[in-house]
């Protein structure tokens, strides 16, 4: 984001800032029904966040896909100002790259919040995918199960049928969650419910999230 719009949108509306970024696999393997559903559970994810007045300020939504190459497809806006993408499946799986691309783009964003003196509260990653990197990604992996280790994220791992779990436990110390089917409008439904229930809260403050029952096997 360019920092002189960042100086105004940060001038118009001082709430305190949740960072929710997305990281998702669009690789040639989530063609027809999952891409879909995707697509799907996207439009739930913008359309929840946007009922809640005071979320829809304070969460920002990103996204990171990946498929052939990594590409940020949103930029960070708040809830208000989100519109959902229509993804399209391309290419194999370079999730390292993703993830690196992706916790880069965290911490610029938290020196966007600090140098406008905005408060802000743990960014939450959220990556899914059906297979397992075709790039080198040890040190992304590495990189975010510090990074969440240190506080410095949550980061959420989720994988649909066909995902590498041994893989995805080295991104985070949270167990994976293995997807049902695709059931990605309930899972979208539970991270707008959990990003409401911080924007809620107060920065530093504790939040019990519900479980997650009616989307993870």
């Amino acid at each position: 984001m360019n920092s002189d719009l960042d100086t105004v949108a940060f001038a118009e509306n001082p709430e305190p800032r949740c960072a929710c970024l997305l990281v998702l696999d669009v690789s040639g393997s989530m063609d027809g029904e999952r891409i879909k559903a995707l697509n799907e559970g996207l439009q739930v994810f913008q359309e929840s966040l946007q009922k809640d007045e005071l979320a829809s300020k304070r969460v920002e939504v990103g996204i990171v896909t990946f498929g052939g190459t990594p590409e940020i497809i949103q930029d960070f806006v708040t809830a208000d100002q989100f519109q959902a993408p229509r993804l399209q499946v391309r290419g194999d799986t370079p999730m390292g790259a993703a993830v690196q691309q992706a916790l880069d783009m965290l911490e610029a964003r938290k020196k966007a919040y600090n140098d406008n003196g905005i408060a802000y509260y743990r960014p939450w990653l959220f990556l899914i995918t059906d297979g397992a990197p075709t790039d080198e990604w040890h040190n992304a992996a590495r990189r975010a199960y510090q990074a969440e280790e240190a506080k410095k994220v949550a980061f959420f791992t989720v994988g649909v049928t066909g995902a590498d779990f041994n893989v995805l436990a080295q991104f985070s110390p949270r167990k994976p969650n293995e997807l049902k089917g695709v059931h990605f409008q309930e899972m979208f439904v539970w991270l707008s419910r959990s990003t409401q229930a911080v924007a809620h809260s107060k920065p530093g403050d504790q939040v019990a999230l519900e479980p997650a029952k009616d989307w993870v096997v």
